[in-house]
């Protein structure tokens, strides 16, 4: 598949994109900085500017390509985004992240590209920015789990979820075939950091809190967009992204009476098993995780 894929300069996206390549996948970085990645050709635009992304998603990408037109994507990744709060103001992280991701979607339904993954958060579940301590509903957190967050970034987030849905339904209305699939993606994780972060997390499990205990290797994010890219016919959905295991040395029903004390238990919580369900993802599109930190720390 030739792929338009956003943010592929950032920390979870670099990652993505290489095992979209070693699947076999053309990918196309769009971001405002380069990534460095060999044979990756890229466009440095402004995904806040919608003439700029339309222009993007419809010119030649690299030198090699000019004997012919330009040619069409077969998906959009969308990983763009102002990464969280606390990095600018919040009300330019809420408008970068709406308007980039209306921008892109919008540009992929008019071209008529079929299959559209972006990234949302495990943010959405008001866990991970909210003042104070606000616990989940129930555990292990799953998709059906109320999106009820109080700050800018996962506002965002949920903003983004409405306007893939409503594009998604509008194809559907007009009887075109566009997949539109939504990635909750929880503490994205690269392979050096466990031995760097994690004996700190065993040493503290309330470290972890925020993130809901979980975590996601960035190798097994490049997998689920793959996964993603490879399962047609879904429509609208969205995926809890994790690995199985938590992200502590504490066993999860020590976790839960620790720090979930009432919180309703939904799901077996033996051994070390995540608190942020993938159930989901397992079972409609093939997710497997295979990196996990206990190995290495």
């Amino acid at each position: 598949m030739r792929v338009f894929f956003t943010g592929g300069s950032g920390k979870a996206g670099r990652y993505a994109i290489q095992e979209l390549q070693a699947a076999g996948h053309t990918v196309v970085n769009i971001d405002q900085v380069p990534c460095g990645l060999p044979d990756t050709p890229e466009l440095l635009i402004d995904l806040t500017d919608p003439g700029q992304v339309m222009g993007a998603m419809t010119q030649w990408a690299d030198f090699d390509e000019m004997e012919d037109a330009p040619r069409a994507y077969d998906a959009v990744v969308h990983f763009a985004a102002v990464p969280r709060v606390m990095i600018g103001d919040d009300g330019s992280c809420f408008r970068a992240n709406v308007a980039s991701t209306y921008n892109v979607i919008e540009a992929a339904y008019k071209l008529g590209v079929p299959k559209v993954i972006f990234a949302s958060s495990e943010t959405t579940y008001g866990v991970c920015f909210a003042q104070g301590e606000v616990k989940p509903a129930y555990v292990p957190v799953d998709e059906d789990h109320p999106t009820v967050p109080h700050d800018s970034y996962a506002m965002s987030k949920v903003c983004n979820e409405a306007t893939a849905r409503s594009f998604q339904a509008r194809a559907a209305q007009a009887g075109r075939a566009m997949d539109i699939y939504g990635l909750r993606i929880n503490n994205v994780i690269e392979p050096h950091e466990y031995v760097q972060n994690f004996p700190a997390f065993v040493a503290d499990p309330a470290l972890r809190r925020r993130n809901i205990f979980a975590y996601i290797d960035a190798r097994d994010l490049g997998q689920m967009v793959n996964c993603c890219l490879a399962t047609d016919g879904l429509g609208y959905e969205v995926f809890n992204v994790a690995n199985e295991d938590s992200s502590v040395g504490m066993p999860s029903v020590e976790v839960a009476e620790t720090f979930y004390a009432g919180v309703p238990v939904k799901g077996d919580l033996g051994g070390h098993t995540t608190f942020y369900a993938i159930d989901k993802a397992k079972k409609m599109v093939g997710f497997a995780p295979e990196h996990g930190w206990r190995d290495l720390v």
